[in-house]
C-alpha cells in the first residue's frame, strides 16, 4: 500500500493510492483522521491499515474526495521531519571503494562498523521540485540514491529479531551532497544538510507491502543516463543491525527516517568526476516505491 501526501488546490492531506495507480483516496474519507503523514506513522492501527488496503481496491466513486493521481501535486512524503534523518555512510562496499578512490585514499575491503551522520531537512523536496545549486558555495553537486525507512514506533534496546515490528514503512531519498563543501570540513553534517539536499519521495510503501528485509533494485539516472545499479540486499549493515545498534544507546522516536546508504555510480566515483550542473534531470529509483525525478535549478 502506498502513502502520500498531496495537494489539491490549497488543500493539502494524506491518501492512499489506488491498486491501479490513477487514483488518490483521501484517507479521511476513508475513517482515519489523520492530518499528517507523521500522525499517521505515529497512530494508524493495524485495522486502519486493512481498511486502508481494502479501500484502495475500490472504484473511485466510492470514495468521496476521490482525485485523479495525474492530477493533484505531491509533497514529500513526510514534508518537515521531526528530527535530522539518520544516514548510513558508504554502506555498499562498492560505493565505499569509490569513495576512497576519490578521497586518494587506501581501501582494505573491511567495514567492521556502520557509519552514521545526520542530514539537516528543514523541507524536503517533492517530486519534481527543483535541487538549488548553490553557486558560489558548492562547485561539485552530486546525486546518491537511497532507501529510507520510516519507524512507527519509539524503538529502544530493540534486539535484531524484533526490528521489523517496528518499521512502518519506506520512501526513497536522494542524499543530495556538496562535495567540495563535505572534504573541506572533514565530516558530512554541513555538505548534505543545504537547503533542498532532501529530495523524497514519491510515497510511503508500507512494510507490509514487501518481503522483509526488502531486497529491492535501485537506480539512480542523470539525463536519462544509467548511474547507478544495485540491490538493497547489498547492504553492509541492514536495517536489523541499523535499529538495533542504535537503539541500544538511544531511542529512536517514532517518525524517525533512516536513509540506508547508496551504491556506486554516483558522480566522484567517476574518472574525471561527472558532477551535477544546471539543468541536470536526476531521477532516484527503487523497485515497490517508484521514482522522483528533480531537476538542478538553472
Amino acid at each position: 500500500m502506498k502513502l502520500v501526501t498531496y495537494q489539491v488546490g490549497q488543500k493539502t492531506g494524506v491518501g492512499v493510492i489506488s491498486r491501479d495507480g490513477e487514483w488518490v483516496f483521501p484517507i479521511r474519507s476513508i475513517g482515519p483522521e489523520y492530518g499528517t503523514m507523521l500522525e499517521a506513522i505515529k497512530q494508524m492501527s493495524e485495522s486502519e491499515k486493512q481498511l486502508l488496503e481494502h479501500a484502495s481496491g475500490q472504484e473511485p466513486y466510492s470514495c468521496k474526495g476521490a482525485a485523479r493521481l495525474k492530477e493533484v501535486r505531491l509533497l514529500a512524503p513526510v514534508p518537515v521531519p521531526e528530527q535530522d534523518i539518520i544516514c548510513l555512510g558508504i554502506n555498499y562496499m562498492d560505493h565505499a571503494e569509490e569513495s576512497a578512490r576519490f578521497r586518494k585514499r587506501d581501501f582494505d575491503g573491511k567495514r567492521p562498523y556502520a557509519v552514521y551522520f545526520s542530514k539537516r531537512v528543514n523541507r524536503a523536496v517533492a517530486d519534481r521540485e527543483a535541487i538549488p545549486a548553490h553557486e558560489g558555495l558548492v562547485d561539485s553537486l552530486d546525486y546518491e540514491a537511497e532507501l529510507a525507512f520510516i519507524l512507527g514506533k519509539d524503538a529502544r534496546n530493540v534486539a535484531p529479531e524484533h526490528v521489523r515490528e517496528y518499521i512502518f514503512g519506506y520512501t526513497i531519498l536522494n542524499d543530495v551532497s556538496a562535495r567540495n563543501v563535505q572534504n573541506r570540513h572533514n565530516q558530512w553534517y554541513f555538505g548534505k544538510s543545504l537547503e533542498g539536499f532532501a529530495p523524497m519521495g514519491p510515497c510511503v510503501l508500507t512494510a507490509d507491502s514487501v518481503a522483509y528485509p526488502p531486497c529491492l533494485y535501485i537506480r539512480s539516472y542523470v539525463n536519462g543516463e544509467l548511474r547507478q545499479s544495485s540491490n538493497t540486499d547489498k547492504l553492509i549493515f541492514g536495517i536489523d543491525h541499523i535499529v538495533s545498534e542504535l537503539s541500544a544507546g538511544m531511542t529512536l522516536k517514532a517518525g524517525t527516517i533512516i536513509s540506508t546508504g547508496t551504491p556506486s555510480g554516483v558522480g566522484m566515483g567517476f574518472d574525471p568526476p561527472r558532477f551535477l550542473k544546471a539543468g541536470d534531470e536526476v531521477v532516484c529509483e527503487v523497485e515497490g516505491i517508484g521514482r522522483i525525478v528533480n531537476v538542478v535549478e538553472r
